[in-house]
């Protein structure tokens, strides 16, 4: 008797999971971050900051960005493989602190359409200067989060690919 029960809960089971698979299936995938890329920071004096980070920290510095005219933008140290820290010189608009946290996404234009239709302050994707797809996202506190898309071109993905 205990394993005519058993085999009916076993039943039972298999016919509630198997209508829970099928009404997850029919819903449509909901884009979200899949890990942070980035950590962006303003600093005081880039070269003590990048001689920290990467002689004392032990991080490899991995590229360096520079803006349409030619001036260094940022320092980029890698991390880990995925993760890296966005080393930004301070100036009067921006001082020493946070800047942005950056979230790899698989679709940026899916995901912000997404979070814009959640009511999410939302810029239009477009390619950054790393050659990354980037959409910049605000949060309630004012926070800039970025929503980074790893082209095959970008710096990042570059310097994932090197990683040893």
């Amino acid at each position: 008797m205990r394993w005519i029960r058993g085999l009916g809960l076993f039943a039972a089971g298999m016919f509630a999971g198997m209508l829970f698979m099928q009404a997850n299936a029919a819903a449509p995938p909901r884009e979200k971050p899949a890990g942070l890329s980035h950590v962006g920071v303003y600093v005081n004096n880039l070269d003590e900051s990048l001689n920290f980070y990467t002689k004392v920290m032990g991080f490899r510095e991995a590229y360096r960005v520079h803006s349409p005219d030619g001036k260094l933008a940022s320092v980029h140290v890698q991390v880990s493989r995925t993760t890296f820290l966005e080393v930004t010189p301070a100036d009067a608009e921006h001082p020493a602190g946070f800047s942005h946290a950056a979230f790899i996404v698989d679709d940026v234009k899916a995901t912000a359409d997404r979070l814009r239709t959640a009511g999410a302050n939302v810029q239009v994707p477009h390619i950054g200067w790393t050659k990354a797809l980037i959409s910049d996202v605000i949060d309630p506190n004012g926070l800039r989060l970025e929503l980074f898309q790893l082209e095959p071109e970008s710096m990042q993905k570059k310097a994932i690919d090197s990683w040893r």
